[in-house]
């Protein structure tokens, strides 16, 4: 009899405790998050060709794709793509940041690389800049954009514009070069930011990189009042001793002219 009691216990063997299929599904989802996470991370440290350091964009997808240099240049191989949450070990260039890139950032380019964030300007409010992470947000300082866009505006720059003004102020600008030599007005930016890009790849830190900028501005706004009392001086006649040679003369002075030539 004990023999039976102790066969049935066997046979109906220890109680499973139910699996939660919620549970499991919850924590695997989380599990490819924190995977997706790494993997943008980890592919955003491979060096890529002909730059020697990871380029990165956040893409928004505010711009016209057509006209967008970081779409380019992703299409080349040169940036990867940087999804939502994602974070970046090297340099952030984005508005959002307080401090602006300088020599100093060097060995973080070097051994990180530089990220952007594409977005339309016209758009900043809506862009949610705090799942953009990373240890080393940084503002570019006063420039002036080259791209057909935004030709000749003030600190309206492009991604590859970013891109390469970083790298200049950090003290590579082959990098630069390698990076506008795949637009064919690449090197007006360059050409036209030459002088002020010199003084900012001379500074130490950000607070000379500002002492920089402000300097820069002062002789804009000298050399543009210069301009301006130019201009005004040439347009003045002084008792009609002194004559504009560009202004057509009017009224009688045709009749003048017909008189001389008989």
């Amino acid at each position: 009899r004990n023999r039976k009691s102790h066969m049935g216990r066997k046979q109906q063997g220890p109680r499973v405790k139910k699996r939660d299929h919620k549970q499991e599904r919850s924590d695997k989802e989380s599990g490819l998050h924190a995977a997706e996470q790494l993997s943008e991370v980890a592919s955003a440290a491979q060096p890529d060709h002909g730059v020697g350091f990871p380029l990165a964009m956040w893409d928004l997808q505010q711009c016209d794709p057509k006209k967008c240099s970081g779409r380019k240049l992703m299409r080349q191989g040169l940036v990867r793509d940087l999804k939502l949450g994602a974070r970046f070990r090297g340099i952030i260039l984005t508005p959002n940041a307080t401090d602006c890139v300088s020599p100093r950032d060097r060995a973080v380019v070097q051994e990180h690389g530089m990220a952007v964030v594409d977005c339309s300007w016209a758009s900043l409010d809506t862009v949610p800049f705090d799942k953009m992470k990373g240890n080393y947000p940084r503002l570019l300082p006063y420039l002036m954009a080259a791209n057909p866009i935004n030709y000749g505006k003030p600190c309206k720059l492009s991604c590859v514009e970013a891109f390469a003004a970083c790298a200049v102020i950090a003290g590579l600008p082959d990098v630069a070069d390698t990076l506008l030599s795949k637009f064919s007005w690449g090197k007006s930016f360059l050409e036209l930011n030459k002088e002020v890009l010199a003084a900012y790849a001379a500074c130490d830190g950000p607070e000379d990189i500002i002492k920089a900028q402000a300097r820069w501005l002062e002789k804009c706004e000298e050399e543009l009042a210069q301009r301006k009392l130019a201009k005004s001086m040439d347009d003045i006649d002084l008792m009609g001793d002194f004559v504009n040679p560009n202004h057509q003369l009017r009224g009688g002075d045709s009749d003048e002219e017909e008189e001389e030539e008989e």
